[in-house]
């Protein structure tokens, strides 16, 4: 027995060898991944969704609180939320089924967008009935188009809606959006609009004529604007004046559809990707840490 277990190590030193050197071309051959100042997009926390959250299309925290993600699904007229890696989230249903884009937190009450523009609202203590009692739909706040992101900034009071396929504004400007005043909550106006301009990006950026947003986010670090990008597996990082900072490119392969940004108030940075007929949506967690000042 102990001659032929002998006889056999060359065979399991030639099999591991192997293994090893056949790791080291795979990782050699994937892309490397090129993140902003302060993260690893190579290093996610990632939590997997259930089921009923395949199609996740937004995302957001209640004064950037982490312990509660709320989520909404497309095609679902329901908002749901869970506590970060929690399997079975609870729900509310909201509305009819429709196609549901994003989600936001006014102070106290949840906004939904759907694709057509149309506002769902509701009182964020009433998330724990089965049917929300008190639903407000709102139509006519913002011009008839094709929408895909939401943002909420409960500082100004201003909610940030984007476009996904509409000029608006000068020469140059690919996508934009609009603004609507929320300083009263039961009163929401439109009230101007925002460009982001995109006029000297490479095509090695992954951004070309076929550029659509899909979803947008202030850092509350740094002030900027992070922007997804679905369509191009991209992510923008803009300026308060909306001039593009940088961009990165999100591989596919850890990045399968990115619909849905947002920040706790540490700066860690969420982003959630709809699955797929091979593997569940999933939020991807990336731990803020400030860089350190060049000297």
């Amino acid at each position: 027995m102990a001659s032929q277990r002998y006889s056999d190590r060359p065979l399991f030193l030639i099999i591991a060898l192997l293994s090893v050197f056949l790791q080291a071309c795979i990782d050699n051959g994937r892309e490397k991944i090129v993140s902003p100042p302060g993260y690893q997009l190579d290093k996610p926390q990632r939590f997997k969704m259930s089921e009923n959250l395949l199609e996740i299309s937004g995302i957001a925290f209640k004064n950037n609180e982490a312990d509660t993600i709320y989520a909404v699904q497309d095609e679902d007229g329901r908002v749901f939320y869970f506590k970060p890696g929690d399997r079975k989230p609870a729900y509310t249903h909201f509305a009819k089924q429709g196609d549901y884009e994003d989600i936001g937190i006014l102070h106290n009450r949840i906004i939904v967008l759907k694709s057509n523009g149309t506002l769902f609202t509701f009182p964020i203590e009433q998330i724990k009935q089965l049917k929300p009692s008190n639903v407000q739909q709102l139509k006519g706040i913002l011009p008839k188009a094709e929408y895909e992101g939401l943002y909420v900034d409960n500082t100004t009071n201003k909610i940030y809606v984007l476009c996904k396929d509409c000029n608006i504004g000068n020469e140059g400007v690919l996508n934009g959006g609009y603004i609507i005043d929320a300083t009263d909550e039961n009163n929401l106006k439109q009230t101007g609009t925002f460009q982001i301009a995109l006029p000297k990006l490479s095509k090695k950026s992954g951004v070309d004529e076929a550029f659509h947003p899909s979803a947008l986010a202030k850092n509350p670090v740094n002030g900027l604007w992070y922007i997804l990008s679905a369509t191009n597996n991209l992510l923008l990082i803009t300026d308060a004046q909306w001039r593009i900072k940088a961009t990165y490119k999100l591989p596919h392969s850890r990045f399968t559809q990115p619909e849905g940004i947002a920040f706790d108030k540490e700066g860690n940075l969420y982003i959630s990707n709809e699955g797929d007929e091979f593997e569940n949506g999933n939020i991807l967690k990336f731990t803020y840490n400030k860089p350190a000042v060049k000297k």
